[in-house]
C-alpha cells in the first residue's frame, strides 16, 4: 500500500494558521507503533495535551490506514497524530493501492451521515414529487452561486431531487448574514422567506433576536466536516461535493454514484 498525505493551512481557520504553520508539514507513514487499540473511549493524555496547546478537543480517535497515525475527529475538522502526540498532520489522505482513494473524505463522509440527522427536523426542505435522491446543502445568503443555485431548485426538483438547506453563514455566527439566516428560520414560512431574500428582498432582522434557529450549531457542523465555502453538497451516503453543481451535472453525479 502506498500513501500520500498532503498538508495545507486552511484559510477559513486563521486562528488556527500561525500555529500550525509553526509545526512542519510532514510526510508521514509506516510508524513504529500499532493503532490497533485506540478508539474514541481511550484518548491518551499526550493526544489530548498536544492538541490542547492548538485549541482543539478530540471527539473521536480511531486508527488510520498508516501504522501508528492516528485519525482524530475535531470541532474544527479532521486530523492524523501520531500516538505520542508529537507529530500533526493537517490535509488529505490518499490511498493509491487501486487508484486514487480519499481516505479522508470517506472518513468524513461517515462522520456526515451521524452527524446530520441531528438537524432533520431544522432544515428548510424543498421536496420533488418524485423523489429519487435527496440532496443537503450548506447555504449562505450572501453567497451568489447558492442564489442561482436556489434558482433553480424547481428544476432539481422536476429530476428528481430534493433538496434541504443547512445554514453556513461564511462569516461566522455574528453578523448580518448570521441574523438573516435566523430570521430566515424563525419566521413563519421559512422555505418562503429563504426564496424571497435570495431573490434580493430585505427581512425584518429583529426576528434573529426572538426565537432560537440553530444556525450556530448547523455552522460549527459544517465546520467540523469540512465544509470551508458555500454552496457545498452532501449526498445521502455523506459525501461532499464543493461548489455549484447545475441541475443535470448534479443528477449525472448521483446517478453515477449508483
Amino acid at each position: 500500500m502506498i500513501l500520500l498525505l498532503t498538508c495545507f493551512i486552511n484559510e477559513e481557520y486563521p486562528t488556527m494558521k500561525t500555529t500550525l504553520l509553526a509545526l512542519s508539514c510532514l510526510l508521514l507513514s509506516n510508524l513504529a507503533y500499532s493503532a490497533t487499540d485506540v478508539t474514541d473511549k481511550s484518548i491518551s493524555q499526550p493526544i489530548k495535551s498536544s492538541l490542547a496547546r492548538l485549541g482543539l478537543t478530540p471527539t473521536e480517535v480511531n486508527p488510520s490506514k498508516v501504522d501508528g497515525l492516528l485519525e482524530v475527529m475535531t470541532e474544527r475538522g479532521l486530523f492524523y497524530i501520531s500516538e505520542d502526540g508529537q507529530f500533526l498532520v493537517h490535509g488529505k489522505m490518499y490511498d493509491l493501492t487501486n487508484g486514487v482513494e480519499n481516505v479522508t473524505e470517506q472518513s468524513l463522509a461517515k462522520v456526515r451521515v451521524v452527524d446530520i440527522k441531528k438537524f432533520k427536523d431544522s432544515m428548510i426542505s424543498f421536496p420533488a414529487k418524485n423523489e429519487k435522491y435527496k440532496v443537503t446543502v450548506f447555504t449562505d445568503t450572501s453567497c451568489g452561486y447558492c442564489r442561482k443555485l436556489h434558482s433553480q431548485i424547481q428544476q432539481y426538483n422536476d429530476l428528481g431531487i430534493t433538496v434541504q438547506y443547512l445554514a453556513f453563514p461564511r462569516s461566522g455566527i455574528t453578523g448580518r448574514t448570521f441574523n438573516e439566516l435566523t430570521a430566515i428560520w424563525c419566521s413563519a414560512d421559512p422555505q418562503r422567506s429563504l426564496t424571497s431574500v435570495k431573490n434580493g428582498s430585505k427581512i425584518d432582522l429583529s426576528k434573529s433576536s426572538k426565537c432560537e434557529a440553530p444556525i450556530a450549531e448547523q455552522y460549527a457542523f459544517g465546520m467540523k466536516v469540512g465544509v470551508s465555502g458555500t454552496p457545498a453538497i452532501i449526498f445521502e451516503d455523506g459525501l461532499m461535493i464543493p461548489g455549484y453543481q447545475d441541475p443535470e451535472q448534479l443528477l449525472s453525479a448521483l446517478i453515477n454514484k449508483d
